[in-house]
């Protein structure tokens, strides 16, 4: 790996924020990076930095102001917001450029995300090398704006929509250290002994699945309730009704806001029942797991059904659009896969075959690659250019 002129090991700026959707594959190509020698900054603005506590302490922190029209709300009041969304912004921007003139990256990446913006509007404005990756099928609405403005575009999910004339590279979607030290653990399959089952519904949790999965599982037949040791997910104001319905049906349930453990209880799991967010579905397929999967309805362009695609089709997991779920079709399925042990078996098998564990080496080889500093010729020129104007 190469040097930066003064010396020091090169630096990447990695932008990201918002959600773990956003963040853990970050995270994964700082931890990454870190291991190669890079001097790595993560740039986010304060609502983001909330969700930056599983980064190495390696990793510094640059929080820089941003906003976005469909977080300012309605009313008088979001419409003040509103019109001081550019103000943000620009503020913003101006302040990682700052930021990058005191100490120049070699790479800029972007995952997504609005706090993502100011770090990939003062590479565009510096001629930074940059890049982005895209965890999802369909490009979110910012890295589609800066999908023709960078060098590469990384794909998590292969295939990924791309606007005409961009060229992605697939790379898969990162794993963190964690995930990966689980890749591939051996399952358990499931039998007349304590069962694990993890539900989660994101970050920020999921209210559908607060709904509708202990009505399910109370609908379950009492022998195999008996065995099940669930784990549940969920938003902080839905903590105590969800908590209350496993105990009225007699579920040993942990109910909390966050599991900051998501890849030990995966790895003990005989199954998952989950969103279809891209991190969740990578963490998965890396370590082997049977899934139900119900896509996020109102996920900007149905990104979430175009992610659990490849699960669905590899018999990985059984795809339940929201508009289908209920308690009867869960418990359904529930049993389908608890009370047969081969398909239990043939389905973790089926998504360990689709998991991509060498995702964040590949992003990081094709980071060195933009940067100039890989054995590899870099691409030094953006994607070719679309119908709507060169990528300068």
């Amino acid at each position: 790996m190469g040097r930066t002129r003064d010396s020091r090991p090169p630096l990447a700026v990695i932008a990201a924020g918002g959600t773990g959707g956003h963040m853990f594959p970050a995270q994964a190509l700082a931890e990454e990076l870190l291991a190669r020698g890079w001097r790595v900054v993560l740039s986010t603005d304060a609502r983001g930095a909330r969700y930056a506590g599983g980064f190495p302490d390696a990793v510094a922190r640059r929080v820089v102001p941003s906003a976005s029209f469909a977080r300012a709300g309605g009313g008088g009041a979001g419409l003040a917001a509103r019109a001081l969304v550019p103000f943000r912004v620009l503020g913003g921007v101006l302040k990682a450029a700052f930021g990058m003139l005191l100490d120049p990256p070699a790479l800029v990446a972007g995952f997504g995300g609005y706090p993502a913006i100011p770090a990939l509007g003062a590479a565009w404005l510096l001629r930074v090398p940059r890049m982005i990756h895209e965890q999802n099928g369909v490009l979110g609405r910012v890295n589609e704006l800066f999908a023709r403005r960078v060098h590469a575009v990384a794909c998590g999910t292969w295939p990924t929509a791309l606007p005409a004339g961009v060229v992605g590279q697939h790379t898969g979607n990162p794993v963190r250290g964690a995930v990966r030290a689980k890749a591939g653990a051996p399952y358990i399959p499931p039998g007349d002994y304590p069962m694990s089952l993890v539900v989660v519904g994101g970050s920020q949790g999921a209210r559908i699945l607060s709904d509708v999965v202990p009505a399910a599982m109370a609908a379950l037949p009492d022998a195999l309730r008996a065995r099940l040791r669930i784990a549940h997910q969920a938003r902080p104001e839905d903590l105590e009704r969800v908590t209350a319905a496993y105990a009225e049906a007699g579920l040993r349930a942990e109910v909390a806001a966050f599991f900051d453990d998501i890849p030990r209880r995966f790895g003990e799991a005989q199954l998952v029942i989950a969103r279809a967010g891209a991190s969740t579905i990578a963490d998965l397929t890396v370590i082997g797991r049977p899934a139900v999967l119900i896509p996020f309805a109102a996920a900007a362009r149905d990104h979430q059904t175009a992610n659990a695609r490849a699960m669905g089709e590899g018999q990985a997991a059984v795809v339940i659009p929201e508009r289908l779920l209920d308690a009867s079709a869960l418990a359904g399925n529930i049993r389908g896969i608890l009370e047969n042990a081969a398909g239990a078996e043939g389905m973790a098998r089926a998504a360990l075959s689709l998991g991509a564990p060498d995702a964040a080496a590949r992003l990081a080889d094709l980071a060195a690659q933009v940067a100039g500093l890989a054995d590899t010729e870099p691409r030094n020129e953006a994607p070719p250019v679309g119908k709507d104007g060169p990528a300068g």
